[in-house]
């Protein structure tokens, strides 16, 4: 059966449902007992040790072949570090992958549970799937004329895919319905754009001209990307709360 994302049921979560537990809870916090020994010093300690023990995310890797290291040599050479750029550019990589799939996954929550006035159609979703999958190629080829690989998982990749990893979890979900992925994917949506925006800096300073270009346009349909996703997200909330007309929200 459809839900909608404010339905009322048995939602035993808040303390208002045990008033009796409840208040016991509350005196244990302000009598200030510990839930278990030790404070967060040791755990602050603990955390500076493993710090002290670890290697980083890894290393960006050598390049294998003989225009990446002339690449590389040459940029060097100038007092620039183009490992920063193939990091960044693998981080966009690995971002984009992972966005195919957040959309095939939208693709399958709005084969359940459809649409809402001023929401996406499969035809939207469709389109934007295929654009993070153009995006993909681009910058996997952009990787391979600069004589890096794209098949390895970069320092800044390694980062994003586990500062994002919620990001799937919502959208594969089996509990969450297209409206909720939309709040995920806007997350997406806006890390996203800032993630071009700084490659296209890198790109600018590093004098790689035909890949601005590239990014700029890639660049412009994220920025449509977020623009739709707002505009779906913010018609179906409203019109839940039926408060649409007054919100005043433009149609997508």
């Amino acid at each position: 059966m459809k839900k909608t994302t404010s339905d009322v049921g048995l939602n035993r979560t808040g303390i208002q449902t045990s008033p009796i537990e409840s208040k016991e809870a509350i005196q244990g916090a302000l009598e200030g007992l510990p839930s278990s020994p030790g404070s967060e010093l040791g755990i602050a300690e603990v955390r500076t040790e493993y710090a002290r023990e670890g290697y980083g995310l890894g290393t960006v890797p050598v390049p294998a072949t003989l225009k990446g290291m002339f690449t590389t040599a040459k940029e060097m050479l100038k007092g620039n570090k183009p490992t920063v750029f193939i990091d960044k550019l693998g981080e966009r990589l690995g971002f984009e992958r992972t966005g195919v799939r957040l959309y095939e996954a939208a693709l399958s929550k709005f084969d359940l549970h459809g649409t809402w006035p001023g929401g996406p159609s499969r035809e939207q979703l469709e389109k934007i799937m295929r654009d993070e999958l153009s995006h993909f190629v681009l910058l996997r080829e952009a990787m391979e004329k600069l004589g890096a690989d794209p098949t390895a998982l970069t320092p800044s990749a390694d980062l994003a895919a586990v500062a994002s990893k919620g990001i799937p979890a919502v959208l594969t979900d089996p509990r969450t319905n297209l409206v909720q992925c939309l709040e995920a994917l806007m997350v997406a949506e806006l890390t996203d754009n800032a993630g071009w925006e700084l490659l296209i800096e890198l790109a600018q300073g590093l004098g790689q001209t035909e890949l601005v270009d590239q990014f700029e346009q890639a660049l412009g349909a994220e920025a449509e990307h977020l623009l739709l996703v707002r505009r779906w997200l913010i018609a179906a909330v409203t019109g839940e709360a039926g408060v649409r007309e007054e919100a005043g929200v433009p149609a997508p």
